[in-house]
């Protein structure tokens, strides 16, 4: 557990990496220039998340296979890609190349359900069968299936000059491995480990067993390692928004605290008929911060982490955020930047 004395192993940052519809650009470079800093400040990994019909990245697959071409060492996720947007078997060439791109850095992050909006988006996504997707688990089994290297197709040889193969090319070998499920649920989580794949968990989680955020949290946590072939080695990342003040600007700390204020209602208690929980945004000196983090419940069932940036930050903030999370609070969690 991530006491004082047992140190955090990994610290990596997400970003939704917003843009102005008018500049897109300006807005993709910066969520690149935001993972370049992010390898020279040490961080082990970067991970972006996934929009569609929005103002934020909504193809992560490219922009960190550009991510990979600025970067050598950092490692590079998606929390997480809605595969009920996605066809799994192009998806997972789409990931194998970019992890070949990478070296081998790539770590997908992926859930399930239908897509959100999905009676105003069905005729445009799916016009002949968007009565009879499927949009549970099976469809990660299918991605997982060619991922790791199962027949795609009884057809493989030589016609002609073309030569085919069976299964997804090119097959990056251990991107298997490095398959993550962002889940909220007991079941996600029993079925994350059943199927050997990585837990992320993130500031949402379902109000099944309890009200308390932390204490659901590592129930999935402990829920997803049981039915893991690795057991408590199993990997789990947690993902909480995480705001240091170490070095801000008295009126970048004042915007802070009032976002994180206005958020802090929903933390209360459940939202919706889903039940919903959203963990309160930790927003303080990274001596504050660190205090907080060993008293949760969740975060002591952990080694690593990806601290999430806010929505509606500035490029200058988010400079300020991650400098001070690889400098001030790592450090006060025991972990040591990558070299």
């Amino acid at each position: 557990m991530p006491l004082p004395s047992h140190p955090l192993r990994k610290l990596g940052f997400l970003t939704i990496g917003l843009f102005d519809e008018a500049d897109p650009r300006r807005g993709h470079e910066s969520t690149l220039e935001i993972i370049e800093l992010g390898e020279r400040l040490g961080f082990d990994s970067a991970w972006v998340r996934h929009r569609h019909l929005q103002y934020g990245i909504s193809s992560p697959v490219a922009v960190l296979a550009a991510a990979s071409q600025r970067t050598s060492r950092i490692e590079l996720g998606t929390a997480v890609i809605p595969v009920g947007w996605e066809n799994p078997l192009r998806l997972a060439e789409d990931l194998a190349t970019v992890d070949i791109l990478s070296g081998g850095r790539l770590n997908p992050g992926v859930s399930v359900g239908p897509p959100m909006h999905y009676d105003q988006v069905k005729q445009a996504l799916y016009p002949d069968s968007g009565d009879v997707e499927d949009f549970g688990y099976a469809r990660v089994e299918r991605l997982l299936d060619f991922v790791r290297g199962k027949s795609a197709t009884d057809f493989s040889g030589v016609e002609g000059f073309e030569v085919f193969s069976d299964r997804v090319q090119p097959h990056a070998a251990g991107l298997g491995r490095r398959m993550w499920y962002g889940g909220g649920s007991l079941r996600s989580a029993q079925w994350a480990g059943e199927h050997g794949m990585n837990l992320l968990t993130s500031s949402v989680v379902k109000a099944e067993e309890s009200e308390d955020f932390a204490e659901i949290q590592r129930s999935h946590i402990r829920t997803f390692r049981a039915h893991h072939p690795d057991g408590d080695r199993a990997r789990v990342s947690q993902g909480l928004v995480v705001i240091p003040t170490d070095s801000a600007s008295p009126e970048q700390r004042e915007k802070y605290e009032e976002y994180a204020l206005k958020r802090t209602p929903r933390t209360a208690t459940p939202q919706g008929p889903a039940r919903m929980m959203f963990a309160p945004d930790l927003v303080g000196t990274s001596e504050e911060i660190a205090e907080r983090l060993y008293a949760h419940a969740a975060f002591r069932e952990v080694d690593e982490v990806a601290f999430a940036l806010p929505f509606t930050f500035g490029h200058e903030d988010y400079v300020q955020i991650l400098t001070d999370l690889a400098t001030r609070l790592g450090p006060a969690l025991g972990w040591q930047p990558a070299a």
